[in-house]
């Protein structure tokens, strides 16, 4: 009866407790909601509950859903500080000390997320002032979701800045909020939803990715549980094994006072031990040195800085261990107690353990012990000895990705950002981008998908989105260099075509050794003068530097013009500008004579480049020492002439008309003359290869290569069947007449030759040409049913159409044959003048084909469209027929 009477006391508790109203995490006490706007206020009780809200003697009711959610909508409010809220159902919760002010979405990787606590040393007044109630902060804590968006956070509270709490704030949020509030005077909510090394695509919602099918494929693929144990158990499997701890330095105790050092060797820190005598060790190094302390340091706390250490350490100081860090990223601030140190000498032991790259000491960072105002350098000749050496351990599959929660597609959006949905905004910020530098190139389409998608959650178009560009980082390259840090850049830069956004440039405020720079106050700064123009209205405040507006070439001068110089372009250091690079039409780049010349531009020439086509301004990871800002001190952002800036928001992306060029049969003349041809111009062709043919067969690597250099290989089938029954076709062999082909059997062929493309070039998606222009087979036209596995399909018929009239499964072309140059042309000039599409078809350029072109035709034809390029839209079939789908939807 006992457990009978328990049994029923618990499901009468647990009733109880699902009756109660429960709010979200956000809508708590010290919240921040958003001024002049209508308050959603949300949660859930027992289904058909009624709950009232009362605020500022406003009541409002709602009754529950079947899901038990309610939502109820306030008035708007002005800004104001100390009120409270009354939510009532069955129960009521009172919620205390809300604020009306500007809550602003703060969101990124792990520069988002470093903390007050952080940089104290970097600015210590900051700390101690830090007393702001009216700034207040919502720290999400990380977590993940791949089946769909989440209801609520995980534990999170509200917290006030103060010289405690503020330390836990996002350092560059904090400046952010903390320059709006004392030229507003206005409270500030940040909600800050950051999680260190995640990539842009984690951030989008799902219904953000409808223009990008493979990534959709990857979401859907990721809600079937069983798939994504599977993968993880790959991970276990595939993961090298951790060696087993052999360090004699453990068991001799190398730490201890009473420990004689035999046979340990001389190293400087700062510095990598590779660089110092160990070649490619990974493993455990000891480091051991012996300091005398002034007499005043006995029995009082001394506090010890070693840097940057690479990549696990633990600190010792007279055989005690006085902390330890598992990872290189954060500085090493270590603490030593009263009554540890000693007069006389003191030993210090550091046990360092890497296990990929180099491992050690970052050099330019503070290394010292200091106590009393006074400092002792730990800089110097230390002693090493090694503890273990690694062995190399493989994966088992190295080309085995891992399998990594936060880093899928809308994993983080799911869990991190969905639940706040409800709440109203000023704006968002967004500091990320050091994850998508191995691949950059797909953040200029993902940023403004992120900036689409957030807006259109937010339902409000206008939301001002802040962008923080990656500051400069790596070593310094003093030649001109390709970067792929500088195409990141490039692409953040993208978001400026978007209305009210903007990009704060911070190339003058990195550490050349340290992905995350100390120096997050002037990014806040930076950051709050484009809230102020763009949020705030104040169309007077100057918040970006200056902007590069054209140019214009003078035999071997360049002359390059600039919006957003204030009252004129200046050099920072009153020294000639730096970073300049000049290229003529081989793209080879060479640093330039930079000149200012009046208030807006600057003259660039070179000895070594006679005939300038091409400038670069600041194209490198770390273009340390950049002096080119305007009047009002903010610098130019990077940029380069050798690539154009498109208008994503319109047809043929801003220009007059587009211009594809394929080429059929995968001949080899396509990879000795043609690939050749279009690479030294910077054009890209889409090749259709038939994978029977020998080309296709037997030069597999030379297509991978033009697929890696961004070509488009294209479905031409399997063996190139046409119909036979139509006049001039008797070369047809009869096994390939596709009138005699049936529909299972030319679906099977596709997709047979898909599967070989997709070995070559690793895509999903691509586009197929009717083979002689041919769509029937015995039992109709084939290519609806595979509309699915393609973007395009590309017939012969050669006719032009404007965007409006593409039909994508049917695009025509002009095959060309015995063309001059000029005649290809005067189609290139009717496409200009109509802004229509142009396809052209080429079989043999050169020779190798009956339908054929000659090189010096084909050259003339690239070399206009080359020249023409700011007036035509010139790029693959997969990749303009992705643009007019865009659009279309």
């Amino acid at each position: 009866m006992r457990v009978v009477k328990f049994l029923l006391l618990l499901i009468i508790l647990s009733g109880k407790a699902f009756a109660q109203v429960r709010l979200p995490k956000l809508v708590s006490d010290n919240m921040v909601l958003q001024r002049d706007q209508p308050i959603t206020v949300w949660g859930w009780a027992t289904p058909k509950e009624k709950v009232t809200v009362t605020c500022k003697g406003t009541s409002r009711s709602a009754v529950t859903g079947a899901d038990g959610k309610w939502t109820i909508l306030l008035p708007a409010q002005p800004a104001g500080t100390g009120f409270e809220m009354l939510v009532k159902g069955k129960n009521q919760v009172r919620i205390k000390n809300i604020a009306f002010g500007d809550v602003w979405l703060c969101n990124g990787q792990s520069n988002m997320v470093i903390n007050m606590e952080r940089v104290k040393e970097r600015f210590p007044d900051d700390i101690v002032t830090a007393d702001y109630p009216d700034i207040r902060n919502f720290f999400i804590p990380t977590a993940t979701d791949l089946n769909g968006p989440r209801r609520d956070f995980p534990n999170a509270e509200w917290k006030a800045a103060s010289p405690k709490d503020g330390l836990g704030f996002g350092a560059v949020s904090y400046f952010f909020a903390r320059d709006l509030y004392d030229q507003y005077k206005v409270p500030i909510g940040i909600i800050n939803s950051s999680v260190g090394g995640t990539p842009i695509e984690a951030w989008i919602s799902e219904g953000g990715y409808k223009d990008f099918t493979d990534i959709q494929r990857i979401i859907d693929r990721n809600k079937d549980t069983s798939y994504v144990n599977s993968r993880k158990q790959k991970d276990l499997n595939n993961a090298p094994k951790q060696p087993k701890s052999t360090d004699p330095g453990l068991s001799e105790h190398w730490e201890s006072e009473a420990y004689q050092p035999k046979g340990w060797r001389n190293f400087n820190i700062p510095g990598y031990w590779e660089d110092q005598g160990l070649k490619d060790l990974d493993g455990v190094v000891w480091f051991r040195r012996e300091f005398e302390v002034p007499e005043n340091w006995i029995g009082k706390p001394v506090k010890l800085y070693m840097g940057r250490i690479v990549d696990a350490d633990q600190m010792f100081v007279n055989g005690k261990s006085i902390g330890n860090v598992t990872y290189q990223y954060p500085p090493r601030r270590y603490e030593i107690p009263a009554g540890l140190l000693k007069s006389g000498k003191n030993t210090f032991v550091i046990r360092v353990t890497n296990s990929a790259g180099k491992g050690g000491f970052v050099p330019d960072k503070p290394y010292f012990m200091t106590a009393n105002d006074q400092q002792i350098d730990l800089k110097g000749t230390w002693q090493y000895k090694v503890g273990q050496v690694f062995q190399s351990s493989e994966m088992a599959d190295v080309k085995h990705v891992p399998f990594v929660a936060q880093n899928q597609p809308a994993a983080l959006f799911n869990a991190m950002i969905a639940p706040a949905l409800p709440m109203k905004l000023k704006g968002f910020l967004w500091y990320q981008g050091e994850s998508n530098v191995g691949d950059p190139k797909p953040y200029g389409a993902l940023l403004p998908a992120l900036i689409h998608d957030r807006r259109r959650l937010w339902n409000d178009e206008r939301l001002p989105f802040l962008v923080v560009q990656l500051p400069n980082f790596q070593d310094i390259d003093f030649t001109p260099a390709e970067s792929n840090m500088a195409l990141l850049r490039e692409a953040q830069n993208q978001a400026l075509m978007l209305d009210n956004t903007a990009v704060t440039v911070t190339l003058d405020l990195g550490e050349w050794n340290d992905i995350h720079p100390l120096n997050k106050k002037d990014i806040g700064k930076r950051l709050a003068l484009s809230a102020r123009n763009l949020a705030y209205g104040e169309k007077n405040v100057i918040y970006r530097g200056p902007t590069l507006k054209s140019q214009r070439i003078t035999r071997d001068k360049m002359l390059l013009t600039f919006d957003h110089v204030v009252d004129g372009i200046k050099s920072g250091d009153q020294e000639a500008l730096r970073w300049f690079s000049l290229a003529d039409n081989d793209k080879k780049f060479f640093w330039a004579n930079a000149r200012i010349v009046g208030k807006d531009q600057v003259e660039l020439s070179s000895e070594t480049v006679k005939t300038p086509k091409y400038a670069r301004y600041a194209w490198q990871d770390n273009p340390e020492g950049i002096n080119f800002y305007n009047s009002a001190g903010l610098p130019a952002s990077p940029f380069r002439t050798d690539s154009e800036q498109l208008d994503e928001t319109k047809p043929w992306k801003g220009k007059k008309c587009a211009v594809v060029l394929t080429y059929d049969d995968a001949l080899n003349v396509h990879l000795d003359h043609v690939i050749p041809a279009l690479d030294s111009l910077d054009l890209k062709g889409s090749f259709y290869l038939t994978a029977s043919s020998d080309a296709a067969r037997n030069r597999i690597k030379d297509w991978r290569a033009a697929a890696a250099n961004g070509h488009e290989l294209g479905n031409h089938t399997l063996y190139h069947p046409c119909d036979a029954t139509g006049p001039g076709m008797s070369w047809v062999k009869p096994e390939y007449d596709l009138s005699k082909y049936s529909m299972a059997r030319i679906q099977d062929e596709i997709r047979m030759c898909n599967a070989f493309l997709k070995s070559i070039d690793g895509l999903d998606k691509r586009t197929f040409a009717f083979t002689c222009g041919h769509k029937k087979v015995a039992e109709g036209e084939f290519i609806q049913t595979l509309s699915d596995e393609f973007i395009a399909a590309r017939a012969v018929r050669h006719e032009m159409h404007a965007f409006e009239e593409q039909n994508l499964m049917d695009v025509d072309c002009y095959s060309m044959a015995e063309k001059s140059g000029q005649e290809m042309i005067s189609l290139v000039k009717q496409a200009q003048q109509s802004g229509k599409l142009l396809v052209f078809l080429f079989h043999g350029v050169g020779g190798e084909h009956a339908l054929n072109v000659s090189n010096r035709a084909h050259s003339e034809l690239l070399h206009y469209l080359k020249e023409n390029e700011k007036d035509i839209y010139v790029d693959t079939m997969r990749n303009v027929a992705g643009h007019i789908q865009h659009l279309k939807k």
